[in-house]
């Protein structure tokens, strides 16, 4: 038997959540604006893993968790607030559905941004473990008597997304503190276990050797309590992960938008295995008396109703509230350090960037590096990483499996724990897998948190076509990142400007992507000396949002002027083109795609009258054509001409036959062609 004041704060929790799912039917009208989803039926092992919870450690909770969040100390009202989108709403403001928190509280554990979490928080909740154990392998001390571990809650239908498999697997390839806790109600919505798997998250975990995997009673709190202390205790002195498969009746609706009456044939056998009589059953055994145990439960009606009076009194958000928190401030403002030193030789592209991240890892133990072929073995297939998994160890520069999405994702986590990844997809074709969580989880955290945990981490990617990658290896993807708000996008045109924003990325608390041309790597492309450069001071840093003007020109009065407005490969075929007609061509390298440096394109627009918009994209619903747009509409009065766009054709792929490529993509023949066109009309 479990000690009686166990049992007795147990039951007044599950008292609590069973009373504010009987409020929420009772005032449907009320609160049914919201969706919401309640944890009736799952109580006992929600509770049960909240009172084995530290401050120190780090919850992943799935949105049906209400029981969880009472057990780790939150009010029925904080929970309400976020019932009705309230301003006061503790997790998001008012942003982000019922049960979808983030809280970061230091006398409660530490919840990161939480999506609808059918799936996608197992990446991140798998990359705060990674987080820990990182710390532990390389030193960073941590002062706690007891070392924290990651839970991440599961419903049992989620774990057939792929994304569980990469956390799973990369949980077990490391040996990671972390608790896959796996709620099994046998429903997903109106489809059950027996026509949506093949088997349960027990025998699945299986599978994953080094993940340690036990089934039980979840509706039975004794049973619950008794099998997460074991495995907790293991976690925090063995440090590996485990997954806890407990089997539970879902008693209330799948959300309060789809109703269980519409498809459920279960209820009777489900109310079978109620926690609730249960634990009164227990609670009798121990000790206490019928009278005691509906006292409490009286208590915890009252005072659900009681808040529930005072949380549709409190505030909504505000219209100004819509535009805060998207980003958290940066402090990297102004261009600062030495951009072009003398140097005995110009360095290439890409050991510009190679030396910066060395310089930050030299001085920040909080840096690390990982991706796919990264390690001391090959050191990137551009050589991109070369020498850093020598100098810094196998723990600090490591390769991941082919998991676009965990190397993407998990620096959710690593983040939350307070590190600053760098991770590389290999190539931009790669990038697809990786997007649900870049937009899904990275790019929304601080937002839908109200500012509590923006993701500090910088994704690179090599990207562009050169010397005939073909299909799988040349795409150009910048649209698709441009329309994922809530992250920066550098595309830098050569060393400098790829050394400088590196750095600033680095002290930027924000999710950043920075784009890097393969074809400007080496300066290996003719016509692209310029990328190299003398390389810049160890102090310098290049702010976002700031264009170069890489060719500037004077207002004319007789002479035709154009402005071209280009990045990354498009600032040498620009440069190549007007070779002989520099007099007349200003040209504009944005240099960060987001934040866009407006005033600089506007301004040099106005003094041309003419813009050409140059991109290795096809341009078809491109960021070229968006940005065209723009400038149409804020330089109207300006223009002596329509703004035109130069880019790739618009085929689905770029061919591997060389020929066809060349055909595809922009040159600067191409680009020169255009500008006679545009100064000519």
């Amino acid at each position: 038997m479990l000690d009686k004041n166990i049992l007795e704060k147990a039951f007044s929790t599950m008292a609590t959540a069973k009373a504010m799912t009987t409020l929420y039917e009772d005032n449907f009208k009320i609160v049914s604006k919201y969706v919401h989803a309640t944890s009736r039926g799952h109580e006992a092992i929600q509770i049960a893993m909240a009172m084995h919870l530290l401050p120190q450690d780090y919850a992943f909770p799935y949105y049906r968790d209400d029981s969880m969040l009472l057990g780790i100390g939150m009010k029925p009202y904080d929970l309400m607030l976020q019932l009705m989108a309230k301003r006061d709403d503790p997790f998001s403001g008012g942003r982000t559905y019922y049960c979808h928190p983030s809280l970061k509280d230091a006398d409660k554990p530490k919840i990161p941004h939480q999506s609808s979490a059918t799936g996608m928080q197992a990446i991140p909740a798998t990359g705060a473990a990674m987080g820990f154990w990182y710390k532990e392998n390389i030193g960073i001390e941590d002062k706690n008597q007891q070392k924290p571990f990651v839970v991440c809650s599961l419903g049992d239908a989620s774990v057939t997304e792929g994304e569980i498999a990469e956390a799973f697997q990369m949980a077990a390839l490391k040996q990671l503190p972390i608790l896959y806790l796996v709620q099994d109600n046998g429903w997903d919505i109106s489809a059950n276990a027996a026509e949506t798997r093949a088997q349960n998250a027990f025998e699945y975990a299986k599978g994953f050797h080094g993940i340690e995997a036990i089934s039980i009673d979840g509706a039975n709190f004794t049973e619950s309590y008794l099998a997460v202390q074991k495995v907790v205790k293991t976690i925090r002195e063995e440090r590996r992960p485990f997954l806890i498969h407990a089997k539970v009746p879902l008693l209330n609706h799948h959300t309060s938008g789809v109703r269980m009456e519409w498809y459920r044939d279960d209820l009777e056998e489900a109310n079978s295995r109620d926690p609730f009589p249960v634990l009164i059953k227990q609670l009798l055994e121990v000790g206490f008396t019928s009278d005691e145990i509906q006292n409490i439960e009286n208590l915890a009606i009252a005072k659900v109703k009681a808040d529930f009076e005072k949380a549709q009194l409190a505030e909504d958000p505000r219209p100004e509230d819509l535009f805060t928190h998207d980003f958290a401030p940066t402090p990297i403002t102004e261009e600062v350090g030495e951009r072009n030193p003398q140097r005995e030789d110009k360095v290439v592209m890409v050991d510009c960037a190679l030396f910066a991240v060395e310089e930050l890892m030299k001085s920040h133990k909080e840096c690390l590096l990982y991706g796919q072929d990264v390690g001391g073995r090959l050191g990137g297939v551009f050589r991109e990483a070369a020498t850093l998994a020598q100098k810094f160890g196998d723990e600090r520069v490591f390769n991941t499996p082919i998991q676009e999405a965990f190397i993407v994702g998990s620096t959710v986590g690593m983040s939350a724990v307070g590190l600053k990844p760098i991770v590389e997809v290999q190539f931009a074709d790669y990038i697809w897998p990786g997007l649900n969580q870049l937009f899904t989880e990275v790019s929304r955290s601080s937002y839908l948190t109200n500012g509590k945990w923006p993701v500090s981490m910088i994704l690179r990617v090599p990207i562009g076509a050169y010397g005939s990658g073909g299909p799988y290896h040349s795409s150009s993807v910048e649209s698709v990142l441009t329309n994922i708000r809530g992250i920066k996008i550098a595309y830098p045109s050569n060393g400098a400007d790829l050394k400088g924003l590196m750095k600033a990325a680095y002290y930027d608390p924000n999710p950043i992507v920075i784009l890097e041309h393969k074809g400007l790597y080496w300066s290996k492309v003719k016509g692209t000396d310029n990328a190299k450069v003398n390389e810049p001071s160890e102090d310098y840093i290049l702010p976002f949002g700031k264009a170069n003007i890489i060719q500037e020109i004077w207002a004319q009065e007789v002479e035709e002027t154009i402005s071209v407005i280009t990045y990354g490969m498009g600032v040498h075929w620009a440069l190549n083109a007007s070779e002989n007609m520099k007099q007349n061509v200003e040209i504009i390298d944005l240099r960060t795609l987001y934040p866009l440096d407006e005033e600089a394109i506007l301004n040099s627009v106005r003094k041309t009258k003419k813009c050409l918009v140059v991109t290795e994209e096809p341009t078809n619903n491109s960021f070229a054509r968006s940005l065209a747009g723009l400038i149409q509409e804020k330089c109207f009065k300006y223009l002596d001409a329509p703004v035109m766009v130069i880019g790739s054709e618009n085929m689905p792929a770029i061919p591997l036959n060389s020929t066809l490529e060349q055909t595809m993509i922009p040159s600067a023949e191409k680009v020169k062609v255009k500008m006679e066109e545009l100064m000519g009309y």
